[in-house]
C-alpha cells in the first residue's frame, strides 16, 4: 500500500451482518430450501439460523461488489461456540444429497467465493460476539510468546491483544480489519513476507472443523497433513475456529520511508538489495523491517499518491518528474522498525545508510516517524473518512499476480508502460510491486507460488470502478477486460504467473491454470480426505460436487 486514501478504498470489506445480541432474539426457523434437512431443528441450533431476506441477502454480498446477480443463501449461521458449526456439518455430511456450507468472515471476496446459493452461511464473526464478546477468543501466554486467537477474530485485535504484553506476530496483511481464518485460508502478504514468510509460515497450531464435521486439533507434528492442507487451502478442507501464533519482542516506532524511482530496473535492483537477508549479502541485506513499492501512472497523479507524506511544494515536483519520466513513476515504501522490548536504537544510522546507497531520484525521499501500531494500522483512518462520504461501496476488479523475478521486467514494460497507459479509465486505485524469498514459503502448505527461482514477485493491480449516473458498468467491464488482457499478456509471452488470491470459472480452470497437474493431484487427495462430499467453499469454484 502506498498512497493511502486511494489503498483504503480499494482496499478494505464490507461490514459483516449484525447477529442476534442473543439465542432469543433470533428468528424463527423457517424451512427456506428442500437443500436444507428438518434434521437441523434437532440439533439445538435452530435459533441461532436466519433466513430472513436481511440476513441472506447480506450474506451474499462481498467486497468485490462485482455480482449484479447473485443466488442467495437459503440459511445463515450465527454460532455461539465451534460445535455449533460441526453440529451443521455433520448434518449436511449425514444426508444423501449434502448442502453446502461457506465460512463468511469479513466478506473481502472478489467474486462470491464466501457464497453459497441456495445453503447455509456461517458467519464467523458470531463466534465471538456469541461466546462472551472478542477477548473470550483472545488468550497471550506471554511466558510461551503466542497468542491463541479465535478463526473470527480480526488480526488488528490480535495486534492489541499482543502489544498489552510487550509482543507482536512477525508477519502482517497489510489491512488489520481482516479475520484470522480468513488471511490464513489463502496465505497473507505484507511488507515483512520477504524475512518472515506469509502469515501461514507463521503458525503454530490450529483447530479445524472438517468437511465431515470433525473437531480436530492440528500442527506440523499433530496431524501434519490436515495442518498443510488447511494453510492457504482457500477454505476447501476445514473451517479455522482456533490459530495459535508465535509472538516475538515488539518494537515501539517504526520510520516510514518512501522513495520515488523513474523507473522499475532501478527499483527491483534496489528492493532485491533489501530483502536479500542471506549470510554475507551486502551491506543493505534486511535493513528494512518492511519493503513494498508501487507503482504511479500519470492518469490521475496528482490526485492518487498524495497524502500527509507531501506539501503542496512536493506534490508539484512529483507532477514534474513524473512528466520527465514520460508518465510512470515508482515508489519504494519501507519502515525500519526500532524502540521498545523489540527495537533497534540505531535507526538513524540504518537510515542514513539507505539513503545513500539506494538508487532513487535524489531530493525524492519523503520520512515520517509513527508509532509501530500506528504504521501497521495505518489504513483504517482513510477508511473511516471514505465510509464517512460514502466512497466506500463501489466494484474492485483486483488482479493479483505472482510473477518470476527473471520476467519482472518484462511485465513492468508490456503492463505499467503499455496496457494500463492504453485509455484513461477514470480508474482509482494501487498498484503494488514488490519481491519476496521463496524460501520463506512453506511448499508443503496448499498455497501456490512461483517455486523455479528464488526471488518471485507479487504485483496487485487493485483497482475500484466507481460508476457515474451515466456509466451503466461500462468502467467496471473495462476494467475486467483490461485484466483479462493482463492475463493474456503473460501467457503470450511466457512469464509464468500465479494469481493470489484466485478465481477461476471451473474446475478445469483450477487444474490447468492454477495447481498444474502435480499440484492438483495433492490437492485433490486432500479434498477426498476431509471434505469427500464437496460440502465446504463451493464458491471457490473448485469443486462443485461430492467427489467419487
Amino acid at each position: 500500500m502506498i498512497w493511502v486514501a486511494l489503498f483504503v478504498l480499494s482496499c478494505v470489506l464490507n461490514e459483516t451482518i449484525p447477529a442476534p445480541a442473543s439465542a432469543e432474539h433470533a428468528l424463527e426457523w423457517k424451512p427456506a430450501s428442500s437443500l436444507l434437512p428438518d434434521e437441523l431443528r434437532d440439533l439445538g441450533i435452530r435459533a441461532l439460523i436466519r433466513d430472513d431476506a436481511e440476513a441472506t441477502a447480506l450474506a451474499s454480498s462481498d467486497f468485490g461488489n462485482m455480482s449484479l446477480h447473485v443466488d442467495l443463501p437459503a440459511a445463515v449461521l450465527y454460532p455461539s461456540c465451534p460445535g455449533d458449526i460441526a453440529a451443521l456439518l455433520r448434518a449436511s455430511c449425514a444426508r444423501a444429497s449434502p448442502f453446502p456450507v461457506s465460512a463468511r468472515g469479513c466478506g473481502h471476496s472478489i467474486r462470491g467465493q464466501a457464497s453459497a446459493p441456495g445453503a447455509v452461511v456461517v458467519d464467523m464473526p458470531s463466534l465471538g460476539r456469541l461466546a462472551g464478546g472478542s477477548a473470550s477468543r483472545l488468550s497471550v501466554s506471554a511466558d510461551s510468546r503466542y497468542i491463541d486467537a479465535g478463526g473470527e477474530q480480526l488480526w488488528v485485535d490480535v495486534l492489541h491483544a499482543s502489544i498489552a504484553h510487550g509482543l507482536t506476530p512477525r508477519s502482517w496483511t497489510d489491512y488489520l480489519h481482516l479475520t484470522v481464518g480468513g488471511t490464513l485460508s489463502n496465505a497473507g502478504i505484507s511488507g515483512q513476507a520477504y524475512r518472515h514468510g506469509p502469515q501461514i509460515s507463521n503458525v503454530q497450531e490450529l483447530d479445524v472443523i472438517t468437511g465431515a464435521g470433525e473437531m480436530v486439533t492440528c500442527s506440523k507434528k499433530k496431524h501434519g497433513d490436515l495442518f498443510d492442507a488447511v494453510l492457504g487451502g482457500l477454505g476447501q478442507f476445514g473451517v479455522i475456529t482456533r490459530a495459535r501464533i508465535p509472538l516475538v519482542p515488539a518494537p515501539a516506532r517504526a520510520r516510514w520511508v518512501r522513495l520515488l524511482y523513474t523507473d522499475a530496473a532501478a527499483l527491483t535492483k534496489d528492493q532485491e538489495r533489501l530483502i536479500d537477508v542471506e549470510i554475507g549479502a551486502g551491506a543493505l541485506s534486511g535493513l528494512m523491517d518492511y519493503v513494498e513499492g508501487s507503482v504511479l501512472a500519470d492518469q490521475g497523479l496528482a490526485g492518487s499518491w498524495r497524502s500527509s507524506f507531501f506539501s503542496d511544494a512536493d506534490a508539484a515536483r512529483v507532477a514534474a518528474l513524473a512528466e520527465e519520466a514520460g508518465g510512470v513513476l515508482y515508489c519504494l515504501e519501507g519502515a525500519l522498525y526500532y524502540g521498545g522490548a523489540g527495537g533497534e536504537s540505531d535507526v538513524g544510522k540504518r537510515l542514513e545508510l539507505l539513503l545513500h546507497e539506494l538508487r532513487y531520484a535524489r531530493g525524492f525521499a519523503f520520512v515520517q516517524d509513527v508509532s509501530y501500531v500506528g504504521f501497521l494500522d495505518r489504513v483504517r483512518g482513510g477508511e473511516l473518512k471514505l465510509r464517512a462520504a460514502g466512497h466506500w461501496d463501489v466494484p474492485h476488479p483486483w488482479l493479483n499476480l505472482f510473477l518470476p523475478r527473471s520476467r519482472v521486467l518484462d511485465f513492468a514494460a508490456g503492463v505499467f508502460h503499455g496496457i494500463l497507459r492504453r485509455g484513461d479509465t477514470g480508474a482509482m486505485g494501487p498498484v503494488l510491486i514488490y519481491p519476496m524469498n521463496r524460501n520463506r514459503w512453506d511448499s508443503g502448505a496448499s498455497a501456490v507460488f512461483p517455486e523455479e527461482e528464488e526471488v518471485f514477485y507479487t504485483v496487485g493491480i487493485l483497482r475500484s470502478a466507481a460508476p457515474t449516473s451515466s456509466d451503466g458498468g461500462q468502467l467496471l467491464r473495462r476494467l475486467e477486460e483490461q485484466n483479462e488482457e493482463i492475463l493474456r499478456f503473460c501467457e503470450d509471452a511466457g512469464i509464468g504467473c500465479v494469481q493470489y488470491l484466485p478465481y477461476y470459472a471451473d474446475h478445469a480452470d483450477w487444474k490447468k491454470k492454477h495447481f498444474g497437474p502435480t499440484k492438483w493431484a495433492k490437492f485433490v487427495d486432500r479434498k477426498r480426505k476431509y471434505d469427500p462430499k464437496a460440502i465446504l467453499s463451493r464458491g471457490q469454484r473448485i469443486f462443485t460436487s461430492p467427489l467419487a
